[in-house]
């Protein structure tokens, strides 16, 4: 498997001018699965789709996920290439659901590996003056990993948190200590919540309830009516941004991570409500401005808001696929079997399908023979 695995992943890095065509087996499906670490291989994704410019950039390829057998820090690691050329990862969570299932599926197929369709997408011009991080999305079908519906997983100040509590004592704008009287069950702590937010008024308290009770929410997705007070609970808080956010920027001195909205377009990406993922993506561009505190955050909401384009722009103008990736479709050859009729003796070819095998000749049943595949 290792050898196989050097043949397939293509080119190292000296040489990604070169485009091997590599026999894999390409699947269908409608899931997003989310591609890592894109921001590493800018270089490579923009010669992918033909260089650097600064429009926004939609580019369907053909990416195959590649096992890693040397990762140091990820022994599930999966690669993803197109055109041989490694342009990611899957992230740490999905590569140990995906890794299983996909070693299977090569298995099945003969050792070649499994190909996704999938889009490079962002870019654009940014009020920064730069152009904008291109990213990679990938279509699939989980049940073909043997896994159920797909979830999406979800620093340096990230979301400030951490932060927050370890200066409550010394800050009096808030007050933190109801952290500690939740209760693990999620139903139970959706309804503490509930309650807290009907009596608190500080911005930055609100703001982590809101917080907790939507981590909460997410987690028992699997109801719907969970989901639907997710969703409420989503548009409660954006509608209270405009305080929470001067409030974090007092705090902070920049946007700390607000998991709202990259989580809230995710949720309506796996819906396929692409007109509200793209809503949720800009939404958050809009609270962060020029003021977030990790410059990641903002390239994913570009690269979400231009993959909602794609999809809205496909739904309106479907067009065959037509990827630059090296992915090639194993087919299965026509099998040519003899045999022995039953009349006269003599044996017959015939293209090999479904049903009853014949017992007489073409001859002896008074038909022409087909000529067999070859």
């Amino acid at each position: 498997m290792r050898g196989l695995l050097a043949r397939l992943r293509g080119p190292g890095p000296g040489s990604v001018g070169i485009r091997p065509a590599v026999a894999a087996v390409l699947l269908a499906g409608d899931e997003t699965l989310e591609v890592v670490g894109e921001s590493h291989r800018q270089e490579e994704l923009w010669r992918i789709v033909g260089g650097l410019r600064a429009d926004y950039v939609r580019f369907d390829v053909h990416a195959m996920l590649v096992p890693d057998l040397h990762n140091e820090f990820d022994p599930n690691a999966v690669e993803v290439r197109i055109d041989g050329i490694l342009v990611g990862y899957l992230s740490r969570e999905d590569a140990a659901h995906y890794r299983p299932g996909l070693l299977r599926l090569m298995q099945a197929h003969g050792g070649q590996l499994i190909a996704l369709h999938g889009v490079i997408c962002g870019g654009g011009p940014r009020e920064d003056a730069r152009i904008g991080f291109l990213g990679v999305f990938l279509d699939h079908d989980p049940a073909d990993f043997g896994l159920p519906r797909h979830h999406v997983s979800t620093g340096h100040l990230r979301t400030g948190l951490s932060e927050a509590i370890a200066t409550d004592l010394e800050d009096d704008s808030y007050d933190l200590s109801w952290l500690n009287r939740l209760e693990a069950n999620d139903e139970v702590a959706v309804g503490q919540l509930r309650g807290l937010l009907t009596s608190e008024d500080e911005p930055i308290d609100r703001h982590y309830m809101f917080c907790e009770l939507e981590h909460r929410l997410y987690r028992m997705r699997n109801s719907s009516s969970a989901l639907d007070l997710f969703d409420e609970a989503c548009e409660r808080h954006h509608s209270e941004m405009a305080t929470i956010r001067d409030a974090l920027v007092e705090k902070f001195g920049v946007v700390p991570v607000i998991e709202l909205y990259r989580q809230a377009a995710i949720r309506c990406q796996k819906a396929k409500a692409w007109e509200l993922a793209r809503t949720w993506a800009e939404r958050g561009l809009s609270v962060y401005g020029e003021q977030c505190a990790r410059p990641e955050v903002i390239d994913d909401l570009h690269k979400r808001v231009a993959y909602a384009e794609a999809k809205i722009d496909a739904v309106a103008s479907p067009r065959p696929r037509k990827p630059r990736g090296s992915a090639i479709v194993a087919r299965r050859e026509p099998t040519v079997e003899e045999l022995v009729c039953e009349s006269c003796g003599r044996t017959f070819a015939r293209t090999k399908v479904r049903g009853r095998k014949p017992k007489l000749c073409p001859a002896c049943r008074g038909v022409s023979a087909p000529l067999p595949n070859n």
